[in-house]
């Protein structure tokens, strides 16, 4: 195995392990059913109780007593703290509320930042109810299952789950330095001058496993994040089922069109070419009708090619709906377009991105569509340059590919008929090669595109859907 063959299996490996990795986002309808159930139908009224108790607690009961002047300082700062959340959990409630008439993209963005804000809180509880030792540290455990409920992109729950568990051990830390500064004061003023149940505190720190509490958030981390995986696989392979079946509905309409058309036509035609060869044995002697009838066969040969070709879209009944790697199909059209035992001056160039998601669909249609590209790029450099091949993921959950070459290039005026069937500027080509290349992405609902210039070359950018059902939000 060559240097550059080696790299390209090496990047296909990571490519599946990272989308082994990565759970599948779910589209805006999940997602805003998520926010409606989690947020709005369980978290608002829950969070408006808890609110209104914080309220009392920390204004108008005596809950904390007998506060050395650190401790009163880190009150006062919770206090300010929660009136501020207060009110943005006020917007917040009156946002998720009419969250029909909000834009997806803006209501993912408040529901993330609300999610690390509540660990903040949660935390400040935590410094002032005891530091590690707080019975609050099993809020977080709440926090996090809530945090993989809703969240569902892989970077952005881990790095909140993160943040929510790091704002614990802060807190705790937090609660070690108060300790250490009321210890200090101990030691320079003497217990006396602070009075109450602090004059008993013994002047020691904590012995609480600190490691094994935050092994433990990490842990659930890890767990809620695996099993929010595994529901989204199942999810995602119950709409690539729904897709195969639509799909496979689709192309064998198309199948039993194509081959009705290819049935109904191929009699006539093979009759009329009977006919005209009986016609020409018989007025053989005439040069103007055997000029006519030699035309005609010439004609009706054509049109039997063309039929033959047709008749490839009958095989679309009888192919298979499958998960499509978009780079083996490249390697085979390579070594089908350009064998190494041909020996072509043709120098290939691969450029081909990391996790490119599956094709849904016949891999038979999509090598089609690579090999006319191919034949083409080859036919128009005469076996001799350069080809650029690139396959990359756009935003929408598309994959494009790009086929450059260093040929001659195609005249403007050319560029608009290069995509009709029978158009040709080929001596013995039959105009469907590029036809092909278009009805096959379209029937996917891709697009292919041409740019070209003379005396450089010409590209092809063929953009095909991984999903047709399935939408990213955006």
């Amino acid at each position: 195995m060559s240097p550059s063959e080696a790299w390209i299996v090496a990047r296909q490996t990571l490519g599946r392990w990272k989308r082994l990795a990565d759970a599948p986002p779910p589209d805006e309808a999940v997602f805003l059913k998520r926010v409606r159930f989690v947020e709005r139908g369980v978290m608002l009224p829950v969070k408006a109780a808890m609110l209104l108790l914080l309220l009392y607690f920390l204004f108008y009961a005596h809950w904390f007593v007998n506060l050395t002047q650190p401790r009163e300082d880190a009150l006062n700062g919770l206090r300010n703290f929660f009136l501020a959340y207060f009110a943005l959990n006020v917007g917040t409630g009156i946002m998720l509320w009419g969250m029909d008439d909000i834009s997806p993209r803006l209501l993912e963005r408040v529901v993330y930042s609300t999610a690390i804000l509540d660990g903040a809180v949660v935390a400040a509880l935590t410094l002032v109810t005891g530091g590690f030792d707080s019975i609050l540290y099993y809020a977080f455990f709440g926090l996090i299952i809530r945090n993989a409920a809703i969240i569902a992109h892989a970077d952005v729950q881990i790095v909140v789950n993160l943040t929510v568990s790091g704002c614990y051990v802060v807190a705790g830390w937090l609660d070690v330095a108060l300790e250490q500064m009321e210890l200090e004061v101990v030691r320079t003023v003497g217990r006396g001058d602070l009075g109450g149940e602090w004059a008993d505190v013994p002047s020691q720190l904590h012995a609480e496993p600190l490691v094994l509490r935050v092994l433990i958030l990490l842990l659930l981390t890890a767990c809620c994040y695996g099993i929010q995986m595994l529901v989204d696989r199942q999810r995602q392979k119950e709409n690539e089922a729904q897709e195969f079946a639509v799909k496979r509905q689709q192309l064998e309409a198309a199948g039993r069109i194509a081959a009705e058309i290819a049935h109904q036509l191929k009699n006539p035609l093979g009759i009329i070419n009977n006919a005209a060869y009986t016609l020409h044995k018989s007025v053989r002697e005439g040069k103007t009708i055997t000029q006519q009838i030699a035309i005609i066969r010439e004609e009706v040969e054509k049109s039997d090619r063309i039929i033959t070709e047709l008749m490839g879209y009958a095989k679309l009944a009888e192919g298979k709906v499958e998960r499509v790697n978009i780079i083996d199909e490249l390697e085979r059209a390579v070594a089908q377009v350009l064998p190494e035992a041909a020996k072509f001056d043709i120098r290939i160039h691969r450029d081909y991105a990391l996790g490119l998601p599956p094709l849904l669909g016949q891999s038979g249609h999509f090598s089609e569509v690579f090999v006319n590209l191919l034949t083409n790029a080859r036919e128009a450099m005469d076996g001799k340059g350069e080809i650029f091949l690139s396959a990359r993921a756009e935003s929408d959950f598309s994959v494009v590919v790009t086929l450059r070459d260093t040929g001659p290039g195609i005249p403007p005026d050319v560029l608009p008929k290069l995509f009709e069937a029978y158009f040709t500027t080929k001596e013995k080509g039959t105009g469907l090669g590029l036809a092909i290349v278009r009805h096959n992405t379209e029937l996917y609902g891709g697009s292919v595109s041409i740019e070209s210039v003379l005396g450089k070359g010409t590209s092809f950018a063929v953009k095909l859907p991984a999903r047709s059902l399935m939408r990213i939000r955006k």
